[in-house]
């Protein structure tokens, strides 16, 4: 059993508390679906597609930029982005009234770039590889403040879905999370061990881009190249490494890491879409794979976070249509 996290820790469930209380007006508490194709077992998804931007990320974005703004120190914002986080962004600059830069990779989908345009944003693409020494260009040229995924308070807010999972499930047993830069990871984790649960927290990949089951298999940090993460149809993991702030408290806190194939993945997208009425992003599905995959193992109730849907119609149509 893991050590309780003590004061030393850079996010602490204190941290995700006041991250709760600050975004209760602003934001949703999305609610856990019972997969009907489950039978009678007690299977489910928290729907993070519902939040206002159509994934988890703006939970942590929107807290870490309220609090450069209490500080009067967010003159403007600049953030990297496949898609979501960016978005998440871009909604919260809005909110706060202030300019918006998002650097996207140009494999980026285009319905995630016209939201973040439609938001206000001004969008700069570029090679995958280039993602952040552009933006770290753009902040000091600029003055503005850089909102990173991994950043402390962007994982306390991550890690309000924790907060809600625990008060909507007491019995919950399992959840899976898909990660990418582990914010979401490590914040419900330290949500759910700081409660003194015993859910065991799961942390999920594309096997295309497993950096962080490898890091966890090692025990120690371990990045991969961005052209093989690139390789997942998963977009919003494709990612070379954890974030350095998340890594130390998903080494402490995951119980487990595991990998999904892309048929995997389509499958359970496939699925969502037909039996469940829900559209999932690629990256949405990933955790479901996962927990479809151990439904015969896991015992008692089980929750993935779909954790966006913002996906291109052309995806998706080519999705059902190759059933």
């Amino acid at each position: 059993m893991e050590p309780p996290l003590t004061a030393a820790d850079v996010v602490v469930l204190d941290d995700v508390l006041e991250a709760a209380e600050r975004l209760e007006p602003h934001l949703p508490r999305t609610p856990l679906h019972r997969l009907r194709t489950a039978g009678n077992r007690p299977v489910w998804l928290k729907a993070e597609h519902g939040q206002p931007t159509g994934s988890f990320k703006i939970r942590g974005a929107l807290f870490a930029m309220l609090k450069l703004h209490d500080a009067r120190a967010l003159p403007g914002v600049v953030a990297t982005s496949s898609g979501n986080h960016g978005r998440a962004v871009a909604h919260s600059a809005a909110i706060l009234k202030v300019a918006a830069i998002v650097v996207v990779p140009h494999s980026a989908p285009q319905v995630k770039i016209d939201a973040l345009r439609a938001l206000g944003a001004e969008v700069v693409v570029t090679d995958p590889g280039s993602l952040d020494a552009v933006a770290v260009d753009i902040r000091d040229r600029h003055g503005l403040a850089l909102i990173g995924c991994d950043l402390p308070d962007v994982i306390a807010g991550q890690g309000t879905v924790g907060l809600e999972l625990a008060a909507q499930c007491r019995e919950l047993s399992t959840v899976y999370l898909p990660t990418g830069t582990g914010s979401l990871l490590a914040g419900t984790a330290v949500a759910l061990k700081g409660l003194g649960g015993t859910t065991r927290v799961i942390g999920v990949e594309p096997e295309l881009a497993a950096d962080a089951c490898e890091s966890f298999r090692r025990g120690e940090l371990t990045a991969w190249p961005v052209a093989d993460t690139y390789r997942t149809v998963a977009d919003g993991l494709r990612v070379p490494s954890l974030g350095p702030y998340a890594w130390p408290l998903v080494r402490r806190l995951a119980d487990a890491m595991e990998t999904v194939s892309e048929t995997e993945i389509t499958r359970a997208a496939r699925l969502l879409a037909e039996s469940e009425g829900i559209v999932a992003e690629p990256s949405g599905a990933v955790a479901c794979a996962a927990m479809l995959r151990g439904r015969g193992r896991d015992r008692g109730p089980v929750a993935a976070v779909m954790s966006g849907g913002n996906v291109s119609p052309a995806w998706h149509r080519s999705l059902l249509d190759s059933r």
